[in-house]
């Protein structure tokens, strides 16, 4: 059997029902460019939206006597450069989120089929939190090798005067530091990125499963897809708090190593000590709660218009409750 055939079945061994006729077969090829698609949309637009956050949040990081607060780094940046300033760096980040979403969401779907297949029905089950951090860390390798040069050009334009849009910031960047410019920022890209993902996805999965079985008051299948939207969101906006407060430190990082590419991480981490990293903590949490809920929100809700297979969350196989003794 063929990697291709391992990733095309449930990892939990359970058939992948629809409401109505799916429009592809889980796990197959098309199934998973739609899911690429839907991960491009949650990802890119998202980020997108919340660009006057995220500038501020990485000016925090970076110039913290001028940018002290949120409140008061949105007034600056206003008051020095007008209402426009706020939207500095949206297209790097529109185009760059929307290719790490791409990646991010379709190889967890992808990475997770294969690896839950590897395992077995019952260790899929029993180990899943395990298979969840395995498949979402997996996929954010590559998702963050695809983002890093818009990247590395958002936290140019968003944090100093080199330059002010893409089509200046680029060849600029590229002309005077050359190509590996644009990934000097992939390992703490890695550093920040990698962890975040694991907690979004492992925390997410488990989420869901935890609000169906303790406070949704009926199974997921007795429930309408907007009741399901929001079970998503609420799962969504609870993995989101946990993905900031573990990716901050090195979100620091990232934002200072891009700033001035001459430092390395080590020096950076020095330089900015055990207080320094948590600077803009406040307003990333608010900033990834969000993102995060409005992420999956939007990835499930392309799921439901483009009507993909679905899985519902995972339950103890018949084979291990025979074996267990549980009813």
């Amino acid at each position: 059997m063929s990697l291709f055939d391992i990733a095309k079945q449930n990892p939990f061994g359970k058939p992948v029902v629809s409401d109505a006729a799916p429009s592809c077969e889980f796990g197959s090829t098309e199934y998973y460019l739609k899911c690429m698609i839907g991960g491009a949309l949650s990802c890119g637009l998202t980020h997108t939206a919340v660009v006057p956050l995220d500038l501020v949040k990485c000016r925090m990081q970076v110039d913290s006597a001028k940018y002290p607060s949120l409140i008061k780094g949105l007034k600056v940046t206003v008051a020095e450069g007008g209402v426009s300033a706020l939207g500095r760096g949206w297209a790097p980040t529109l185009i760059g989120y929307s290719m790490q979403g791409t990646c991010k969401f379709g190889f967890y779907e992808i990475f997770k089929n294969l690896y839950g297949n590897a395992m077995g029905e019952e260790n899929a089950f029993l180990y899943r939190t395990s298979l969840y951090l395995a498949a979402s860390a997996s996929a954010e390798f590559f998702a963050d090798i695809a983002l890093a040069p818009m990247e590395a050009v958002k936290v140019r334009i968003q944090t100093s005067d080199y330059a002010s849009t893409l089509r200046t910031c680029f060849p600029k960047m590229q002309a005077e530091e050359g190509n590996g410019t644009f990934i000097r920022g992939l390992k703490p890209l890695w550093m920040r990125q990698i962890p975040y993902t694991m907690m979004k996805f492992a925390c997410f999965e488990k989420t869901v499963e935890a609000l169906y079985q303790y406070v949704v008051p009926k199974p997921r299948a007795d429930c309408s897809k907007s009741e399901q939207l929001m079970v998503t969101f609420a799962a969504g906006y609870i993995a989101g708090v946990f993905c900031a407060i573990v990716s901050h430190p090195a979100d620091s990082v990232v934002s200072l190593i891009n700033k001035d590419p001459s430092k390395s991480a080590g020096t950076i981490l020095k330089e900015l000590g055990p207080k320094g990293v948590w600077k803009g903590l406040g307003a990333r949490i608010i900033m990834i709660g969000t993102l995060t809920a409005l992420q999956w929100f939007i990835y499930d809700g392309v799921k439901v218009a483009l009507n993909l297979p679905r899985p519902p969350p995972p339950t103890m196989p018949e084979s291990l409750k025979k074996k267990l003794g549980v009813e």
